[in-house]
């Protein structure tokens, strides 16, 4: 029994280590050279990191993929090229947070293209669910937000509201996000809503008045795929969303 234990000791403690690291006991998964590949051809973001904020990317990657479960619906299977992308697109999202892996958010749900929700009984290219722990995005809509840079990003936007669930549940990624810098675009945030909804012209679409979340989303798809115009036309706005996210993506256009 003794000689038992003893065999059981190294199992338990990679257990525990590797749930201590990925927050999961799903399946670990490591880049190798056809995943990198991979994101140098098709992911944008990454192509323009330097090369040491690339080794960060990949292993950030890495454990999203290890600490979620991708279960498909309306379709036989997920690819690993398909969970390469979708968990670029939540470190995209993160990169300046190098411990927030959206952890609370344990299943990533993926349809072939638009689906009926449950949640308001409409048609939905995408939402995210704190009660079932989970983010449901319609692959199609996800593809085609990442082939056009317009300000429309269901992977980001989907992400964005993720990330502000993720900041006020109490768990080991709680509170992650400065308060007076939040603060501070919740007052900016709150002006240019105003401005869409009294008929301004703005940069930002008219869907980005619903709420102060959507408004959030919709900002952060063209914080990092328009961000000479954002800047341009709400400098502010787009500096305040810098320091709320830790990251401005101007310095990768100017590499």
């Amino acid at each position: 029994m003794e000689v038992f234990l003893l065999l059981l000791i190294p199992l338990i403690a990679r257990f525990v280590n590797r749930y201590h690291k990925t927050g999961s006991v799903f399946p670990a998964f490591f880049l190798n050279a056809k995943h990198k590949a991979f994101l140098q051809t098709n992911f944008e973001f990454y192509q323009k990191l330097p090369p040491k904020s690339k080794k960060i990317f990949e292993r950030r990657v890495a454990l999203f993929i290890s600490s979620k479960k991708f279960i498909p619906r309306q379709m036989e299977h997920i690819t690993w090229e398909m969970k390469v992308l979708i968990s670029a697109s939540a470190i995209q999202l993160t990169f300046g947070f190098p411990k927030v892996n959206l952890s609370w958010f344990r299943y990533i749900l993926v349809y072939p293209e638009s689906f009926y929700s449950q949640t308001n009984k409409q048609q939905h290219k995408g939402e995210v669910n704190p009660r079932a722990k989970s983010i449901v995005l319609s692959w199609k809509d996800f593809v085609e937000g990442y082939l056009e840079p317009d300000g429309r990003n269901l992977g980001l936007h989907e992400m964005a509201h993720a990330l502000r669930l993720e900041n006020r549940i109490m768990n080991e990624d709680y509170n992650f996000l400065n308060h007076e810098i939040l603060e501070e675009w919740e007052a900016r945030a709150k002006h240019t809503m105003k401005e869409i909804k009294d008929g301004v012209e703005t940069f930002f679409r008219k869907y980005g008045a619903t709420n102060n979340e959507e408004f959030f989303a919709v900002a952060v798809e063209n914080f990092f795929e328009r961000p000479i115009e954002f800047n341009s036309k709400h400098p502010k706005t787009y500096r305040t969303l810098c320091r709320l996210l830790r990251q401005d993506p101007l310095l990768l256009e100017n590499a």
